[in-house]
């Protein structure tokens, strides 16, 4: 799995930058159009939230889980519903803005809660997590059903039989190609170069082969009530953001300018630069070689 250092290297750098741009409980995760791209980036991320309660069934009092709940903007939606949201992630910095804004949320592994940490909950989600879970050290050690499978079954102790889990996460998709065939070295306009910048970006993570894996492994705990994909609307997602990112303002472009002697030192962060220019997430999209999907789970 990506480690607390890996997954502050990625969220907690940008954490004030993210904040000025999509808000202080903002959503870093696709929106749901549903092909009406007439929607505000707010309204179709509100139609996501929306989408989860009917799902998972959430309503006045439901305990809530959110594993990985980034900057707390699906427990800042649930909270207007009355439900009672608790939520974890690994980076300090998007705690610490969550807790600022009322939400309770901690820096924790969601892969080691127990029953014995909160009890059991009437519904979890994962808007994303599950991206980070897998380690190309692992995926090459032949570990990546493990991981997952360890993930369900553990995840299957928090909730009652008939709790429900949603959970959307990239995985590879039709086109991906062969690992060795991914480097930053590559043509710049290659599937190979666009997979070596989401590697870059996303240090210590590697995705499933599909929704279908995922899938696989959530058996024998859980059943799969509904499937999506969420492809189509992830690239208008990225390009909403790319436009909120890019939007002037002096305190914004300060914390842009604070970063230049980390780009100047830094390796890692000099291998991100092309990805102010152009989205390794929407190109992987748009060809192919990732795909999205929002599942709903029941434990059996």
């Amino acid at each position: 799995m990506a480690s607390q250092q890996d997954l502050e290297f990625t969220y907690s750098t940008i954490d004030k930058v993210f904040r000025l741009s999509i808000g202080e409980t903002g959503d870093y995760s696709g929106a749901m159009y549903n092909g009406d791209f007439s929607l505000t980036l707010e309204e179709a991320q509100r139609q996501k939230h929306q989408f989860i309660v009917n799902s998972l069934r959430i309503g006045n009092g439901t305990k809530v889980l959110d594993m990985g709940c980034g900057w707390g903007p699906f427990l800042t939606y649930i909270k207007g519903k009355g439900a009672q949201g608790r939520g974890v992630t690994l980076s300090s910095a998007q705690a610490a803005a969550c807790v600022q804004n009322g939400l309770t949320v901690e820096v924790k592994d969601c892969r080691q809660i127990t029953p014995a940490d909160y009890g059991i909950f009437d519904a979890v989600t994962c808007i994303g997590g599950l991206e980070h879970f897998c380690s190309i050290e692992q995926w090459q050690a032949g570990q990546q059903d493990a991981v997952y499978a360890t993930f369900f079954r553990n995840l299957a102790e928090l909730l009652p039989s008939g709790g429900r889990f949603y959970m959307q996460t990239m995985v590879f998709g039709k086109n991906m190609i062969d690992y060795k065939d991914i480097s930053l070295h590559a043509d710049k306009n290659s599937d190979s170069y666009a997979l070596a910048l989401m590697i870059a970006q996303f240090p210590g993570s590697w995705l499933p082969y599909g929704a279908e894996q995922v899938i696989r492994n959530a058996q024998p705990y859980f059943k799969l009530v509904s499937q999506s994909s969420g492809r189509l609307d992830y690239i208008e997602t990225i390009g909403q953001w790319r436009k909120r990112f890019r939007a002037f303002s002096l305190k914004k472009y300060a914390l842009y300018a604070s970063l230049l002697p980390r780009l100047l030192t830094n390796k890692a962060f000099q291998e991100m630069i092309p990805v102010f220019r152009v989205s390794p997430n929407r190109v992987c999209f748009e060809r192919e070689t990732m795909d999205h999907f929002r599942l709903v789970f029941e434990k059996v």
